[in-house]
């Protein structure tokens, strides 16, 4: 079946190369890249030889016509890029962080009012058809209104990420470091599930990574709307990669487990859990899952899975994490 859309994937590091790979694999969509370096390109070109490859996002928009674009470049390149997309109608799929600062989101969002594109933000773990399934008891509102969320993840970063020395997270400028790479996840997870954030207070450090500078470990408590209590505990060097999500409601406690394939709840005290077990994700296929639900947005079948506004609110959780740190006080998302 012929290609229904062309897709331009905006940087080829690695997450655009899994961007590349599995936008490919929906059979949906034409594929080209930007990738500046000549060597890296002709590589991801042989690798790939139904992907059109350009040297600038300048070459790409003046040689082809294109109708969705994910960006995938360092933060800080973001929101340019995605404005001059907009200006080309282009519909956008942007990587986290959406971006680094408040005021650049706010642009980004007023030239999103003035374009009809569909635009989302690239949190993957709202693919996991398990969360999906958490949220909906939680909305459901048979377990009662949920009090307090326990987010926990940690995994050995140098095993999944080898290079991680020379990429974007040695620096915060950059959208670096444990909380703007790695925490981000787990709170726009914990918005979708509880929703938004209100105020936050960080502790974080350097403990181990070698080669790097930013943190790796970070604490950090919150308080969201309605009063919800939350903690999130993440380190990025521990040897099991595990990470769990508990919401605690007035009327029982629901827990996903990614890396278990399972979400379970409990409703009665030393009653054991109800479990939901899924058979192992392949390591593509959230972003595959991605792909073909950002392909649904631009046709207009649903919305993207993470919204700009979404994406937004979650910088907000960003800024307000980092600043916390530096600061050692407690900071409002409002700001």
């Amino acid at each position: 079946m012929p290609a229904q859309h062309h897709v331009l994937i905006v940087g080829a590091g690695s997450i655009g190369l899994r961007h590349l790979r599995c936008f490919l694999a929906t059979e949906r969509t034409a594929i080209s890249f930007v990738e500046p370096r000549e060597e890296v390109r002709q590589s991801i070109i042989a690798e790939y030889p139904a992907a059109v490859g350009y040297a600038s996002l300048e070459a790409a928009l003046a040689a082809a016509k294109f109708d969705g674009a994910v960006i995938a470049t360092p933060a800080p390149m973001h929101v340019p890029q995605a404005i001059q997309l907009l200006e080309c109608g282009l519909h956008l799929l942007i990587e986290k962080p959406l971006t680094l600062d408040i005021a650049s989101a706010e642009a980004l969002a007023a030239a999103a009012a003035e374009s009809s594109s569909v635009i989302g933000v690239a949190y993957v773990y709202r693919a996991n058809p398990l969360l999906a399934q958490m949220r909906d008891a939680i909305l459901s509102g048979e377990y009662g209104r949920p009090v307090e969320l326990i987010a926990y993840g940690g995994q050995n970063f140098p095993t999944y990420r080898p290079a991680y020395r020379d990429t974007y997270y040695r620096d915060h400028a950059n959208g670096g470091g444990a909380i703007q790479d790695a925490l981000t996840h787990l709170f726009n997870a914990g918005q979708w599930l509880i929703g938004e954030m209100e105020k936050i207070v960080v502790d974080a450090d350097h403990m181990i990574l070698d080669g790097v500078d930013v943190e790796d470990t970070v604490h950090a408590l919150a308080r969201y709307s309605g009063g919800i209590m939350a903690t999130y505990t993440l380190n990025q060097h521990q040897a099991p990669n595990e990470m769990s999500f508990t919401v605690v409601c007035q009327r029982g406690t629901l827990r996903w487990e990614p890396t278990q394939n399972r979400f379970r709840i409990a409703t009665e005290p030393d009653a054991g859990w109800q479990e939901i077990q899924i058979e192992p994700l392949q390591r593509d296929e959230l972003f595959a899952r991605q792909a073909n639900s950002f392909l649904d947005a631009m046709e207009g079948k649903s919305a993207p899975l993470c919204s700009l506004a979404e994406g937004v609110s979650t910088l907000r959780a960003n800024v307000a994490a980092l600043d916390s740190w530096r600061s050692g006080a407690w900071r409002s998302t409002s700001l």
